[in-house]
């Protein structure tokens, strides 16, 4: 547990998109967490590094300069037309634009957030793009505005690690997820636990650092809310994104860890699950 109420980190949290959705925050400043590759490549800032070029032709710079997340949950869905897709903290949309290409006028995404102001430019993204099969609701992620067993696919992009209880999250996308249905999600975890003076840290909290757990924990949340097949595959950062991390926390409170090791114990991961049919 840190320090802070847990409302006290949602607040903060809450304040931190807030700021990014009235900046319009630009690609050149990377608002939260960016994933790299494998390689271990740069890309913090760099929307287009998250994605295959070609998936983000038809979208206008509202929507791609306010991608605030860490990697591709959508591709990583393998999504299928007609089906339905819930984005848990869907920001300015996105990924729920990019999903709703992938399943077509037959399918239907709905996006969640808890910031009224991201919730705001997301739909004046889906009024640019007309994008009449998206729709975005205002809601927690600890407890979603969805009915039971009603969606086919999960994804969440950088956002299950900012909530202080990751088991109610994952509750609740199983209770939502139609027997059979799949999660799908890019987000940040750790390989062991963060020091305490890290975890207290608000700003770390808001910039997806201090939120993150050990990717093992990460793993039994899942798998103690019921769902089966769980794979977690490590996604390591770039030079960019650890000076982006580091400007969030201060190195001494890393209690042993070398600097230079950061970047193998907070990174980001593609994550996929099932619920048994």
């Amino acid at each position: 547990m840190t320090e802070h109420e847990p409302e006290e980190i949602r607040q903060k949290v809450r304040e931190y998109y807030t700021a990014a959705a009235e900046e319009r925050a630009s690609t050149s400043s990377c608002g939260c967490c960016c994933g790299g590759s494998d390689e271990a490549e740069p890309c913090c800032g760099e929307t287009s590094s998250l994605y295959e070029e070609d998936m983000l032709a038809n979208l206008p710079k509202e929507v791609t300069e306010l991608s605030l997340g860490c990697g591709d949950p959508v591709t990583l869905a393998a999504l299928l037309p007609g089906q339905t897709v819930l984005d848990l903290g869907s920001g300015g949309g996105i990924d729920c634009f990019l999903a709703a290409e992938r399943v077509g006028d037959e399918g239907r995404v709905i996006g969640v957030d808890m910031t009224p102001q991201m919730l705001e430019r997301a739909r004046k993204n889906k009024a640019k793009i007309g994008a009449d099969n998206v729709e975005f609701r205002l809601g927690e992620i600890e407890h979603l505005p969805i009915a039971d067993s009603s969606v086919d696919v999960v994804i969440s992009n950088c956002v299950i690690n900012l909530s202080t209880d990751k088991e109610q999250v994952f509750r609740e996308i199983y209770r939502v997820l139609k027997p059979g249905g799949r999660l799908a999600v890019s987000d940040i975890v750790t390989n062991g636990e963060l020091p305490e003076a890290i975890k207290s840290d608000l700003a770390a909290w808001a910039g997806c650092v201090a939120g993150a757990v050990d990717v093992e924990v990460y793993r039994r949340a899942i798998e103690s809310a019921g769902l089966v097949d769980v794979e977690i595959k490590p996604v390591y950062f770039g030079p960019e994104m650890m000076r982006e991390a580091e400007s969030h926390i201060d190195l001494k409170d890393l209690d042993g860890i070398p600097p230079e090791k950061i970047q193998t114990a907070i990174f980001s991961a593609r994550i996929t699950a099932h619920k048994s049919a």
